[in-house]
């Protein structure tokens, strides 16, 4: 089997990651399904993770193989009733999003927000991901998919898509509002199609030609450089980009009562606010952790109804490293998926 690992995390430009082949194929455990990885998104948190950016915060596992964007087909259930209570059978496509497990006896999950579980697990993180040929999944936190979308183009969904979904939730959109969107890679440009289906006014702001172009096409109603002053008041906002500078510029484009989200695991230092410019009149800044299994159903089945615009770029699972290079360097519109 071939799978990446992060062999000492530091900067993509210095080779993190190794390639390794063996004949060992991982064995599912009780309650768990064994995947055949068929297509793996490569998202912003798998950088993160291979240049240690989240390590002072969470300690990764030695020599964990990123991925949490993992498209598969059932190859093997793990003994127990748990993998066949889910109703997953051989052959069956299904996916394996970031969240991997919650102990379901936290305050957290008792009241359904169990992407604040303080003992959860993540694919690609606290266990091994899909920047390989197999990886593992526990049934109950496996996801079915939606008809209709190609491999590749479902890989984005299981976490940029997901993440997106929530971010919108945590930015408390108002029917008809106005929303801006700061970065445009995997996870906006879906998150973009998700508000304009629902009736939204969409400004996006973010560097690069591409990314501009694409949000042009998607529909947004203006595109500007990412510190620039949207045309209107916004009355939502998320910001995607890691960048803690892009916090001021968004907060004060916000409209009274209005909300910034920030949808990444990672933001470099916020600047020093100024409380009259920046959240006077009830503005409101919002992080945004992980998901629920109830986002992801939520959001899966959004997609199911409205036929998403995914914009891919394929790369081989040899050129993970490459994918990775890419993705910092932002050479790239959409999202990058693999393909073993």
């Amino acid at each position: 089997m071939r799978a990446w690992h992060v062999a000492a995390p530091g900067p993509v430009t210095g080779h993190p990651l190794n390639l390794h082949t063996s004949d060992d194929v991982p064995r599912p455990g009780s309650g768990e399904l064994l995947l055949r990885v068929l297509a793996c998104g490569v998202c912003r948190t798998d950088l993160h993770v291979t240049e240690g950016d989240l390590a002072p915060r969470v300690p990764t596992p030695p020599g964990v193989t990123p991925g949490h964007e993992v498209v598969g087909e059932v190859a093997a259930l793990g003994e127990g009733a748990e993998a066949e209570a889910e109703g997953f059978k051989i052959g069956d496509r299904a996916g394996a999003a970031w969240l991997r497990w919650t102990d379901q006896q936290c305050k957290f999950c008792g009241r359904g927000a169990e992407n604040l579980c303080p003992n959860s697990l993540y694919t690609g993180w606290d266990a091994n991901g899909g920047y390989a040929e197999y990886l593992t999944v526990p049934a109950a936190y496996a996801h079915r998919l939606p008809a209709g979308y190609s491999d590749a183009e479902l890989a984005p969904l299981l976490c940029a898509g997901i993440i997106g979904y929530h971010a919108l939730q945590r930015a408390e959109l108002p029917p008809g509002g106005r929303l801006g969107l700061y970065g445009f890679g995997g996870s906006a440009h879906l998150a973009a199609q998700v508000a304009l289906a629902r009736g939204a006014t969409v400004h996006v702001l973010t560097r690069g030609e591409q990314a501009q172009r694409l949000a042009r096409e998607l529909g947004a109603a203006s595109v500007g450089g990412a510190a620039d002053l949207p045309p209107e008041p916004l009355d939502s906002a998320i910001l995607f980009a890691p960048v803690g500078d892009l916090v001021l510029p968004a907060l004060a484009a916000l409209d009274r009562g209005g909300t910034l989200a920030i949808a990444g695991i990672y933001l470099s230092d916020i600047p020093p606010l100024n409380y009259e410019r920046h959240l006077f009149q009830e503005r409101q800044l919002r992080s945004v952790t992980s998901n629920t299994r109830a986002d992801a159903r939520e959001f899966l089945a959004f997609a199911a109804e409205h036929k998403l615009a995914v914009t891919t770029h394929e790369y081989s699972l040899d050129a993970a490293d490459q994918a990775l290079r890419d993705l910092r360097a932002g050479a790239f519109d959409g999202a990058a998926v693999l393909i073993p």
